[in-house]
């Protein structure tokens, strides 16, 4: 439990540093601060967290795991395996999770901006001469939290539970002295004040689910984390911790409200008395540092799955924990989110502003994991599809109430996560696009292992000394670069060991069921080594582990193929095969990939047309 709270509710634990104040303070569609409004937004508040995090993720979504993982990825590969290798629903359920990754990237970029701005924004309770000293703070804090990726998050992360604990236990606290004063407010948990605000302002309320949707941002996360801590932890954490604390102070806030309108600006830090508000800057700057490294440690996470999956470029990956494969470094990925999330900071310079691009990659997320859910309902638990839709509706309508409103943001930074999202949407499905390619290109020009065998046996090239491990794509096809080096120099290594490595559409695979080692005859070897998208591929220890009999690691040479493009007009569009070239001449090498020794990697190059 005190593990999730550090990880799990560390960005909607910080959610009302802002969430409440950008509904009355929004600059298109503000609302009037009276008692109808303010006890109308409490009670959209409560039972958004209800059904949405409590009924739709509690209670429902985190039932459907993938060998425990969850999450958009988890849940695509789940239904993936279960689905026929061609049809339109593979080709859908591919795309729907690529959609739902391109856009955690795009929420990816928001979180840290938005929850480390609106914690340094307490400055101005303090003085509002400070005011102008929000931005360098926040642009040095978010700095520093980007360098300090590449040491790793093992050490801090000891620290991110008890602080979360104890930001929970403030934010009751906060809310608890304002509620004394105002018992009345208690009343806003009825859902009627909520009925009667959307019946009174039909129009407004539809604006407004805009903002109120920012009390849930980070409810993914209680999915896409259920893999490190298990689903009854979260649970248990979520209901008896994390929610009453949330609860607590935005019906606190709404009390303070009431009785000063004018604390309608920073109603959070104005919950403290004057002597606690420096404590509560430090305290909430250091909680949304937890809330930005839990997104970012998910970004890392995701992109090396989505990498092993063969949806991404292969991508340098640093292990930073002996002790858990999780804990993973993408040197280009922290990069790049780093001068995205200062530049968001530097174009809307204040959490009021990032309301307006806040919310939309959250809510179209969640859209795709209910349609994820109705599938998985009717593939994997034979659920007639009627019956399917007709339960998931209610959370589906609640969705798309959501993502519709979000939709009227585009214009006032809701364009920046759409942007990203298509972005990396387009880059994902030209990778894809292109590996079908390479794979397609392979199995035309390909000579079947047998065949080579039998061939070798014929035919008696020289062979030279050593060991020689081969990449193939396919266990029964002989590597290209194998057939070449008999084509064109007339002569194979003495011992050579035909290796295809598949990542299945599973979390982990136990060391002992990776694989072996099969003798073919004629000094050749085939094996086919399978990891699940969380392992991690270390070749020369795998070979080791699984070849004791064969020769000194030293003598071994690893042989791989390098494709050189030339792009011709066809059936896709030539700018999309430009980029494909660009990301596979840029990918990170496979002696990267799955740790060969450099020294020792051979590349045998080809051209190909696509």
């Amino acid at each position: 439990m005190l593990g999730a709270l550090g990880i799990v509710f560390g960005d909607i634990g910080t959610s009302p540093l802002y969430a409440f104040e950008i509904v009355f303070s929004d600059a298109i569609h503000p609302v009037a601060v009276t008692t109808a409004n303010v006890y109308g937004i409490l009670s959209l508040f409560i039972w958004t967290l209800i059904t949405v995090v409590t009924l739709k993720y509690v209670l429902v979504v985190m039932r459907f795991d993938n060998a425990g993982e969850g999450g958009i990825v988890a849940l695509m590969t789940l239904l993936l395996a279960k689905l026929s290798q061609k049809g339109r629903m593979r080709g859908l359920s591919m795309a729907l999770g690529i959609a739902g990754a391109a856009l955690f990237y795009g929420d990816a970029i928001i979180t840290p901006a938005i929850s480390v701005v609106s914690a340094v924004e307490g400055l101005e309770t303090i003085s509002p001469n400070l005011q102008p000293y929000v931005l360098p703070v926040s642009l040095v804090i978010l700095t520093a939290l980007f360098l300090f990726q590449r040491q790793g998050t093992e050490r801090i992360a000891k620290l991110f539970g008890p602080t979360m604990l104890i930001w929970f236990v403030v934010l009751a606290l906060l809310g608890i002295g304002a509620i004394a004063k105002n018992l009345h407010i208690l009343q806003a948990a009825n859902p009627y004040y909520a009925f009667a605000f959307v019946q009174s302002q039909p129009l407004i309320s539809f604006f407004v689910l805009g903002a109120v949707v920012l009390c849930v941002t980070g409810a993914e996360a209680l999915y896409a984390d259920m893999g490190h801590f298990g689903a009854s932890p979260i649970r248990r954490a979520w209901i008896l911790i994390a929610l009453p604390a949330l609860l607590l102070n935005y019906l606190g806030q709404g009390a303070l409200v009431l009785a000063s309108p004018e604390a309608v600006h920073n109603p959070f830090f104005r919950l403290a008395p004057g002597w606690a508000t420096h404590a509560l800057v430090v305290l909430a700057t250091f909680a949304t540092i937890v809330a930005s490294q839990a997104v970012i440690s998910g970004v890392f996470s995701m992109t090396q799955q989505l990498v092993q999956l063969r949806l991404l470029p292969r991508m340098r990956v640093v292990h930073t924990s002996d002790n858990h494969l999780g804990q993973v470094y993408l040197p280009a990925v922290n990069w790049m989110l780093m001068a995205l999330v200062i530049a968001t900071v530097l174009i809307f310079q204040s959490s009021n502003a990032m309301g307006g691009a806040y919310g939309i990659a959250v809510t179209g997320t969640m859209l795709i994991t209910d349609l994820f859910i109705i599938a998985a309902l009717i593939h994997l638990r034979r659920w007639h599809w009627g019956l399917a839709v007709a339960a998931v509706a209610p959370l589906l309508i609640i969705d798309v109430l959501f993502f519709s409103a979000n939709t009227l943001k585009i214009a006032n930074g809701g364009w920046l996560p759409i942007a990203t999202a298509v972005a990396i949407f387009i880059v994902m499905s030209t990778w894809v696009r292109g590996v079908q390619c390479i794979t397609a290109h392979e199995q035309t020009h390909s000579v079947a292992l047998d065949t080579l065998v039998e061939r070798l046996g014929l035919i008696r090239p020289y062979r030279t000394e050593g060991t020689a491990i081969c990449l193939t794509s396919d266990p029964q096809v002989a590597p290209m670069s194998l057939v070449l080096l008999l084509e064109k120099l007339h002569s194979v290594p003495g011992t050579v060991l035909c290796l295809n490595i598949e990542v299945d559409e599973i979390p982990s695979v136990a060391p002992k069921e990776r694989g072996d080692i099969e003798d073919l005859g004629h000094g050749l070897y085939r094996a086919v080594l399978r990891y699940g998208y969380n392992d991690r591929i270390s070749l020369p220890a795998e070979i080791a582990r699984l070849w004791p009999e064969s020769r000194s690691e030293s003598t071994h040479t690893y042989l791989v193929n390098r494709w050189n493009f030339e792009t011709q007009p066809g059936q896709w569009a030539m700018w999309r095969k430009r980029l494909f070239a660009v990301m596979i001449r840029n990918a990170t090498h496979q002696a990267r990939m799955f740790e060969m020794p450099a020294q020792r990697v051979v590349e045998i190059g080809a051209r190909m047309v696509i």
